[in-house]
């Protein structure tokens, strides 16, 4: 922090995983944008990712596509929500490409692999580390840009808030050094709440910040009592993050057996 204790920018964005990143290479290149990050760049859970990402071939897919989607959330989902998501998938695809990110192919078109509750072959992915390969291009182009810094090893403590209005953020750097960013816009893409628990796959510093902090400043939440955790990992009496068997095994159609090998 600044010796008094305060720094302005336009824009500040909490979290450095492929929210935070994207979002800022979305923006424009004459925003003043800072990036803040809880522990190191490599330290977020888009690293961990491995199966890949679900997008609209076509649109003789989109009602299937939809179907799955609405299924698989017990049709609790937004329905407006899942619109959006699967009708945009094909333009947040194209962006990713153009900014650099590399997906396997087949004949030189796409190659797709199916996954989880996906009746039919949607998945785009490179090996098996698709969320490294997206991350990775994303810091690289976001280190290059100017209007963009990035700020690791710096939490966000607090929201700061007035008559239902924000005005910027709290946040506390790796000596304990308290201060604030004071900020037009600031956007939370703080990943999930995994490192709460004794056995998860995330990384043990994504504990749901924001969501903590929001519900403070009353902030509405949706859905909060909907935990997603990995279906599959290598148990271990360790501490720390548990070893991730990827989405991708079951959906080539491998099948994960215990001690006893039993199914």
């Amino acid at each position: 922090m600044k010796s008094e204790n305060y720094i302005t920018t336009q824009t500040v964005i909490v979290g450095s995983g492929v929210a935070g990143l994207f979002t800022a290479l979305c923006l424009p290149e004459d925003r003043e944008i800072l990036i803040i990050t809880k522990e190191n760049l490599k330290d977020a859970d888009s690293y961990l990712a491995q199966g890949g990402v679900c997008v609209l071939k076509d649109v003789d897919d989109y009602n299937c596509y939809y179907e799955d989607t609405m299924k698989a959330g017990h049709y609790e989902n937004n329905p407006d929500a899942v619109r959006v998501m699967i009708e945009s998938s094909p333009d947040i695809i194209g962006t990713l490409v153009d900014l650099g990110v590399k997906f396997d192919t087949n004949g030189g078109e796409f190659d797709y692999t199916r996954e989880g509750a996906h009746r039919r072959s949607r998945i785009l992915h490179f090996k098996d580390e698709t969320g490294k390969q997206i991350t990775d291009t994303l810091l690289a182009i976001t280190m290059q840009r100017r209007n963009i810094t990035i700020v690791t090893r710096t939490t966000m403590i607090d929201l700061i808030e007035r008559d239902n209005e924000c005005y910027g953020i709290v946040c506390e750097d790796e000596y304990g050094e308290m201060g604030a960013i004071i900020a037009d816009d600031v956007i939370l893409a703080t990943g999930g709440i995994g490192g709460l628990f004794k056995h998860s796959t995330a990384f043990r510093h994504i504990t749901g910040d924001s969501l903590a902090i929001a519900l403070k400043h009353n902030v509405l939440l949706k859905d909060i009592n909907y935990i997603q955790i990995h279906p599959t990992s290598l148990y271990s009496e360790k501490p720390g993050r548990s070893f991730l068997i990827s989405e991708a095994v079951r959906g080539e159609g491998g099948v994960l057996r215990n001690k006893n090998m039993e199914r």
